[in-house]
């Protein structure tokens, strides 16, 4: 979730975060009421990524998915071209009821996020049809991302399902733990196929924002941190650093990339990350 100015940082996990009372409206209304030039910058890269990507594949229509989707519709913008299905998966009740309310006609301040997509020919394509692609491919999930791996959720296949995926503003900005924000990072990269082309985004420095009159919490990372993680699930990834220095946080990564397959990779989905990894756990 994208900071808000004038919070003090403190301590939250996941768990005791008031998920519940979270906003969309205001949230919306603080982020995404106008088109800031970092989103916009985002919109172009990430549509431009992925229109690469399928340019040289032929595997469609595919599943893909949004991790903590909340009240952000372009990530699944970004993937509608190419899916048959996209699964927004979400935990706050609130966030939930708002997505499943955009499911069958997406407000139009979403379009001005589309039309820079349509500068793709992917995009342009179905840009008759767009709301109708959306309300046809879209399934609204309530669930945690740290059961997303969980045998049951999502069919008896939970590792590897997706073959794309999207994650914005979410890993770093659900608790102030970096052990969660690892989990979580993880989590979403153990759900996509082999090859999976994939966006994230992140806020760079965040210390905690604020939804309406309530606070939540981040964690501060930086691009090191966050390609320490990636790097035994894709390999090379394309980082971009966005936006101004901001009380709250110092920027945004951008993170590009294509799931591996490799043996380090299996172990991290087998719960070993610790053990690889034990520089990063006390490194905070």
């Amino acid at each position: 979730m994208r900071d808000v100015t004038g919070v003090v940082p403190w301590s939250m996990l996941n768990a005791e975060a008031p998920w519940d009372a979270f906003d969309p409206h205001a949230y919306i209304d603080h982020n995404y009421r106008y088109l800031l030039d970092a989103d916009a910058e985002i919109v172009q890269l990430v549509g431009r990524h992925f229109s690469d990507h399928f340019r040289g594949n032929s595997h469609r229509p595919v599943l893909g998915i949004d991790v903590g989707a909340g009240a952000n519709l372009y990530p699944a913008l970004t993937m509608l071209p190419w899916c048959s299905e996209i699964t927004l998966l979400e935990r706050s009740p609130k966030n939930v009821e708002y997505l499943k309310e955009q499911k069958p006609n997406f407000h139009p301040e979403w379009d001005r996020f589309w039309k820079l997509l349509c500068e793709q020919p992917e995009y342009d394509g179905i840009d008759a049809v767009r709301r109708e692609r959306f309300s046809g491919a879209v399934r609204v999930r309530e669930g945690d991302l740290f059961d997303l791996g969980r045998r049951g959720l999502f069919g008896s296949r939970p590792y590897r399902r997706w073959q794309m995926g999207t994650m914005f503003f979410v890993a770093e900005s659900l608790s102030s733990s970096h052990e969660e924000f690892r989990r979580a990072v993880e989590c979403f990269m153990r759900a996509l196929a082999p090859g999976a082309p994939f966006a994230a985004a992140f806020m760079e420095g965040s210390k905690g924002y604020s939804v309406g009159d309530r606070f939540f919490p981040a964690c501060d990372v930086n691009e090191l941190q966050v390609d320490e993680i990636l790097e035994p699930f894709a390999g090379a990834v394309d980082y971009s650093t966005l936006g101004e220095v901001r009380p709250g946080h110092t920027g945004i990564i951008l993170a590009l990339g294509h799931r591996k397959s490799n043996s380090v990779a299996s172990v991290l989905s087998g719960g070993f990350s610790k053990w690889l990894n034990p520089v990063f756990r006390h490194r905070h």
